[in-house]
This record gives structure tokens, C-alpha cells and sequence, in this order.
């Protein structure tokens, strides 16, 4: 999924991003507005991951989603 798709869908995907990222607040997820750089940076975040393990957790979220 290409990031204008992202942005364009992310209405619809931000209650399965709630899903995969339970740690996720309402908050967090109206802040990332559909940008992918965003979502790897609130997924380090709350979790505590790499850049690398949260853009691989992203990528193959969004690999699923579109």
C-alpha cells in the first residue's frame, strides 16, 4: 500500500491499526493521519521496538491491509 493510500484509507484503517497496536491511544492514531513515518514512530514509542523491528511490524501490517 502507497502512502496517498494510506492517507486516503485511514479512516477506515485506524480501527484495525487499533487491533494490531492495542497500546495505541485515539489520540496517537489521530496524529498519525496516515503517514507511515508516524505509525513506525508512535509503534517505537509505546512498545519500545527499533526503527527497524516497528517499520517491518508497519510494513507488514499494511502488506495485509491493501
Amino acid at each position: 500500500m502507497n502512502s496517498d493510500t494510506l492517507k486516503g484509507q485511514w479512516k477506515q484503517l485506524k480501527g484495525d491499526a487499533k487491533k494490531q497496536w492495542a497500546k495505541l491511544t485515539d489520540d496517537d492514531l489521530k496524529q498519525i493521519e496516515g503517514h507511515k513515518d508516524k505509525l513506525v514512530g508512535k509503534i517505537q514509542e509505546r512498545y519500545g521496538s527499533t526503527r527497524e523491528d516497528a517499520e517491518r511490524q508497519a510494513d507488514d501490517w499494511l502488506d495485509k491491509q491493501g
